[in-house]
This record gives C-alpha cells, structure tokens and sequence, in this order.
C-alpha cells in the first residue's frame, strides 16, 4: 500500500490550507470560507484536534475533533470527515475514523459523537462498521448573524 501518515496540523502552513480548501469543496455544497487565520485559530484551539491524512506526501484527507465538558460526561464530536475523492475506495476514510477512535479512546472516558447525512451512504456504513450505533434524535441548526 501507499505510504500513508496522519498527523494533527499543529502549525499553518500554505499547503495544509489549500488541501483544506480543497477538501471542504469536496465535502459539502455549502461554500465555506477557510484562510490562514482560520487554521491559525484552530491551532490555537486546545478543544479542536485537525488531523490530515497524507498518501506519499500528498494531503488526501482530514477528520476533526472537537471536544466538551458538560454535566453529563466528556463528549467528543468527530467533524468534517472527507477524502480526497481521487483516493476514494482504499480505506483511507476507515483510517482517519480509526484514528480519531483511537486518539479519543486516549482522552479517558469520553463519549464519541458524530452527524451524518443519511444521503452518504457510504460513510453511514463505514460509522456504522466502526462501531458507532444510530441514535435517535433531532438535530437542530442556527446560523447566528455575525
């Protein structure tokens, strides 16, 4: 198989923003505005974890997480799961979900969370094999103005 790391941005550097660019087109409809200062304060975060996956040095995917500490536990929410869609259909995706599995099993006792359209089959059925189970319930959306 290819050579393929993952590892957590820890700097902003111009590839790693313009893979990201890249990568969120791939992701949604939706246009997001990502820059330099955007990754820079995701560095910054200490609750946000931005992994990228690289095949033979070449970004090709990412996962976040995003953790909380509320009443009732430590939860971590996986965000903006994607690969390239050129490297589609070797496991990569599976990768990246087994690692945000792992790094969060590091973190202690923490629930692990996702969302997911149910229109992407495909990754519904990769949650589901990773162990993740459906759960009930509503997802409510405010966009606030800024």
């Amino acid at each position: 198989m290819d050579n393929v790391t993952i590892f957590e941005v820890a700097e902003v550097r111009d590839e790693y923003v313009t893979a990201i660019v890249r990568l969120l087109a791939q992701l949604s409809t939706s246009q997001h505005v990502f820059t330099h200062d955007t990754l820079q304060k995701l560095v910054e975060c200490d609750t946000t974890h931005l992994f990228l996956l690289q095949v033979d040095g070449v970004i090709g995917g990412m996962i976040t997480l995003c953790s909380t500490l509320s009443p009732t536990g430590c939860k971590m929410w996986v965000e903006d799961v994607v690969v390239d869609e050129a490297l589609r259909g070797r496991s990569l995706g599976r990768r990246l979900v087994e690692h945000a599995i792992e790094y969060a099993s590091n973190c202690g006792k923490v629930a692990l969370m996702l969302t997911s359209r149910p229109s992407r089959e495909a990754a519904n059925a990769l949650y589901r094999s990773a162990g993740f189970s459906l759960r009930e319930t509503n997802v409510y959306k405010m966009n606030l103005p800024q």
